[in-house]
């Protein structure tokens, strides 16, 4: 694990935008953990940008605090959040993992209507996290690789948001260069 400030900072200042409702703050917040990923090739960075991604989205939808379970889903993705960050002070990179895997599986104590939305709301984000980590100059193959997704859905998004080789030339050659290298390490 890589870049533990930079992490410490993000984790704290999104569980403040989560309590304050700002998933304006969350979303720029969640593009910082991309750029993390970019430089580490760290899949726990990716795994929380998603996760970072997928609550600036559910913060969003206030409907959805409407449905059962959202109370004891809210707080527990606090309390999850307290423990990544007790984690990366700790610097026990295990922690972490198992503390993000653990958010994830969060999803699947939920019931109904809320469950289904915000396992909807997670595969989106997974597919956008895979367009921004692909427009860093990682390749398709790697990055869906990494995110359990088919290299189809991540292509497919891409194109749409106009993602594709005239926005991976803003990536500088030496980048591109070692990204390549980091394929094959």
């Amino acid at each position: 694990m890589q870049e533990v400030e930079n992490l410490l900072e993000i984790l704290e200042k999104t569980k403040k935008a989560i309590q304050k409702d700002d998933s304006a703050t969350i979303r720029n917040l969640s593009d910082r953990t991309n750029n993390t990923f970019a430089k580490t090739h760290d899949p726990d960075n990716i795994t929380l940008a998603v996760i970072i991604y997928a609550m600036s989205k559910i913060i969003e939808r206030k409907q959805y605090r409407n449905y059962s379970g959202w109370n004891r889903f809210y707080k527990n993705t606090l309390v999850y959040f307290d423990k990544l960050i007790f984690c990366l002070k700790q610097k026990d990179e295990e922690c972490f993992s198992e503390t993000l895997k653990l958010i994830r599986a969060e999803i699947d104590n939920l019931s109904g209507k809320l469950r289904r939305y915000i396992q909807d709301v997670f595969r989106k984000a997974e597919i956008n996290k895979a367009s921004k980590i692909y427009e860093h100059g990682i390749s398709l193959e790697k990055t869906a690789k990494l995110l359990g997704l088919t290299m189809f859905e991540v292509a497919n998004y891409s194109g749409q948001t106009e993602i594709g080789e005239e926005n991976l030339s803003r990536v500088n050659v030496k980048t591109r260069i070692k990204n390549a290298v980091g394929i094959f390490e």
